[in-house]
């Protein structure tokens, strides 16, 4: 059995208007439902939008990792 893995990444965007924490799970959560094997995730950025000196949405830019399937 081989132990080496490659890994492929792909960058992206979660927001949410509760917390940089569920922005983060949204991105991963939806990326879960079309690609396999995601294993890791960075976060690249963290962004924000507010509305009259509130904070009103977070916006997190991630790297997330998966492996690549044998073929």
């Amino acid at each position: 059995m081989d132990h080496n893995h490659v890994y492929k990444t792909v960058e992206l965007v979660g927001s949410s208007p509760e917390s940089i924490d569920d922005a983060i799970r949204v991105a991963v959560a939806r990326a879960g439902k079309t690609i396999r094997n995601l294993r890791w995730f960075e976060v690249l950025q963290t962004r924000g939008h507010v509305e009259n000196g509130e904070v009103k949405h977070f916006q997190v830019t991630i790297k997330a990792g998966f492996t690549l399937e044998d073929e």
